[in-house]
């Protein structure tokens, strides 16, 4: 190993042998390591151990309701595009116990204690990171925050991942959140064949790294990394023009296109594009009782703005259509969002292209209503 002294912004190669080593110290220091696992002919996000429990050789070939891993050419661990799973779940958990009452004397009410795990993110692809930075303008603003995403969020260690094989529904170039993973991290990779070139985020990330034994890369090696990412953003499966996004999806006078009652007459309203989203964040808040009456809870969780009863109120439904519905999904995302949040609401994943059982495209879809009301 060179006597160097690295800090945040050096960039290190790591041989991939150390990499376990670095998995360990995270777990050492008290953090859980979750990361892609192949799981049901899928790609799941859940607790590893070491390299060998990462997707090895795996590729994905993905389009519009298709999704399926084959063998790739090499022995590389992240040359896969990530499946439905997404790192939301672990900040933004699916089910949430908020309180319980129980009967004595009275009802005593009590919140619910749980305690909050520490994360280590493996993998983290630029999309998905940007997805997380989203949800923190969400869940962290200067007037509200959310308690359970907050503590979450401050314990979490990500290690990104930049994205060197995007698949057919993957569109990050067009949103400008990759391939190159940019934001918050505390290690960020990309691999080649025998190493990891590292990249350091965080001061917590540097003393980490700190610990194995690495090499500052040549100027061929960097090279080749970013002759990679090139190569990457001109390989994006799908092309999203957003020049006159949000201004095309919130014009009153396009809410009216008649394009939108096409799309509806193939969307199921299922709410898979909704739950497999890494930025959508609709939640319910659902009560229980236990049959002698004895105990009631009161549990958040996701919800989607296809469901029926998400939009029913006192004296109707504000959205009672698959039209209605989808046009909000579609405007609130690349519309609405940007003015709440000061973003768009969508990082280019494709997720809820490859995961709509009706192979439902909205970048084509946002495109036919251009070509409709911009003839």
């Amino acid at each position: 190993m060179l006597d160097i002294t690295i800090s945040r912004g050096t960039t290190v190669a790591l041989p991939k042998t150390e990499f376990d080593l670095l998995l360990a110290d995270l777990r050492e220091n008290g953090y859980q390591t979750v990361g892609p696992r192949v799981q049901d002919e899928s790609i799941v996000y859940t607790d590893i151990q070491t390299l060998a429990d990462l997707p090895r050789g795996v590729q994905t070939e993905q389009d519009a309701g298709r999704f399926r891993l084959v063998q790739g050419a090499s022995n590389n661990y992240f040359d896969f595009i990530p499946g439905a799973d997404s790192w939301k779940k672990f900040l933004f958990p699916p089910r949430v116990e908020l309180f319980t009452v129980r009967k004595g004397k009275g009802w005593e009410y009590a919140e619910a204690e749980a305690a909050t795990p520490r994360y280590a993110l493996i993998g983290v692809r630029g999309c998905e990171l940007a997805a997380i930075e989203i949800q923190d303008k969400i869940f962290i603003r200067p007037d509200f925050y959310d308690p359970t995403y907050r503590l979450r969020r401050e314990g979490l260690f990500i290690i990104a991942v930049n994205c060197l094989h995007p698949a057919g529904t993957c569109f990050c170039a067009s949103m400008g959140t990759g391939p190159k993973a940019q934001g918050s991290y505390d290690l960020c990779l990309t691999e080649l064949d025998d190493v990891f070139l590292v990249e350091i985020g965080s001061e917590l990330g540097r003393s980490l790294l700190a610990k194995r034994k690495y090499d500052l890369p040549s100027a061929f090696v960097q090279n080749i990394a970013n002759q990679r990412l090139s190569r990457a953003a001109q390989e994006m499966g799908r092309v999203l023009d957003t020049s006159d996004l949000p201004g095309l999806l919130t014009e009153p006078e396009n809410l009216e296109a008649a394009h939108w009652d096409e799309v509806a007459k193939r969307c199921l309203s299922c709410g898979n594009c909704t739950q497999v989203c890494p930025t959508c964040f609709c939640w319910d808040a659902t009560d229980s009782v236990n049959l002698n009456a004895t105990r009631a809870s009161r549990t958040r969780v996701w919800d989607s703005c296809f469901n029926p009863a998400y939009s029913h109120v006192f004296g109707g439904n504000t959205r009672p259509t698959i039209r209605a519905r989808y046009r909000q999904w579609l405007t609130h995302k690349f519309g609405a969002w940007k003015e709440q949040f000061g973003t768009l609401g969508c990082t280019g994943c494709g997720r809820c292209i490859t995961w709509c059982p009706a192979k439902i495209d909205h970048v084509a879809e946002i495109a036919a209503l251009r070509k409709e009301v911009n003839p």
